[in-house]
């Protein structure tokens, strides 16, 4: 056997009977020869993480519009915890890691600049509207051809709420994403002097702990202890109420407009109309009628809010008349008699 095969043969032995085995996956759309070193849910990891979607959510917005401290999280920073926090859990449970770490790596490749404030401006702006896990999907589908296993390309259209995963691990994901932030963003809200941790719900705190690290190992803890030889991943019921008391407090209390953390919202949701109506009117000859929403909103939704910005200062703000001199005055005052 080669190491595929080796380990393909170890999955069926030690993951769980309610796992997603590499050997039993439904394939690609387009079928391909297959490694002999990797499973087909670790070639699929190893796509997502040396894709060009992968690399730019490095500078798109988690909660706060581009910090310069770099200890508040990016868009990256927010996908490498969901992929630690459901790696812990697929361990825990014997379910497909690389599966799990796959659909995580990949769950906000078509996330917006402006984090949901920009999902928002596209949601209005789109006829049909917008979703970051529909994008997502487009992007390892169409735009970058990444050819995924449909185990990854369901659990990454799944993970947002409102959605039923079709696999064990897709559900892991779809937990594992809320409660990091929930959880990080907890920690840069406080961070920010937008909340203190005295704000917090007094019965959700000694429920699940004052400290973060605390706090996120219980709920984990929780997923973890009720899922144990069952068929079904979830937080006990005490736990999830607890859980989305809190997620709904940050949504009335950091993610609403009125909040400091919003403040600059209203600019970034202009930044995205004008680079939205600009470039829908630039194609107007040059693309077919239908397509050329398409074609806008797969090109905004990949910017990163740097680039949108630049693009929008080099489209609409004046800039003065640069001179063409550059340094030839000092070249007249070296020539200068003294």
């Amino acid at each position: 056997m080669n190491v595929r095969e080796k380990l393909e043969q170890r999955e069926l032995k030690f993951l769980s009977d309610i796992a997603t085995k590499a050997i039993e996956s439904r394939g690609r759309k387009v079928k391909e020869e297959e490694s002999d070193m990797r499973t087909c849910f670790q070639r699929d990891r190893d796509r997502i993480l040396h894709s060009k979607a992968f690399r730019r959510l490095k500078h798109k917005t988690q909660v706060f519009l581009s910090p310069f401290d770099d200890h508040f999280r990016t868009r990256l920073t927010h996908t490498l915890e969901v992929s630690q926090i459901a790696r812990s859990i697929a361990r825990a449970l014997d379910l497909n890691e690389d599966l799990v770490e796959a659909i995580s790596l990949g769950h906000d490749l078509g996330h917006t600049p402006f984090g949901h404030c920009g999902e928002g401006v596209l949601n209005e702006l789109v006829p049909g509207g917008f979703n970051h896990n529909i994008q997502s999907v487009r992007v390892v589908e169409i735009l970058e051809h990444l050819n995924l296993c449909q185990e990854t390309v369901e659990g990454i259209m799944t993970h947002s709420w409102g959605y039923q995963p079709t696999t064990p691990e897709g559900k892991v994901v779809q937990l594992a994403d809320k409660i990091a932030y929930i959880n990080h963003d907890i920690e840069d809200s406080i961070r920010a002097g937008v909340i203190t941790e005295g704000d917090l719900p007094k019965d959700c705190i000694d429920y699940f702990s004052p400290v973060q690290s605390k706090r996120l190992s219980k709920m984990i803890h929780e997923i973890i202890n009720n899922s144990i030889g069952k068929t079904e991943i979830s937080m006990s019921e005490e736990a999830w109420e607890y859980t989305t008391k809190l997620r709904k407090w940050m949504f009335e209390n950091v993610y609403n407009d009125t909040s400091t953390a919003k403040l600059e919202e209203n600019k970034a949701r202009g930044v995205i109309r004008a680079l939205f109506n600009y470039y829908c009117d630039v194609l107007k000859d040059i693309c077919p009628e239908d397509k050329i929403v398409r074609v806008v909103t797969d090109y905004i939704s990949g910017m990163t809010d740097r680039f949108a910005v630049e693009r929008y200062k080099d489209l609409f703000i004046p800039t003065g008349l640069k001179c063409s001199a550059k340094d030839d005055n000092l070249f007249k005052l070296a020539n200068l008699e003294i």
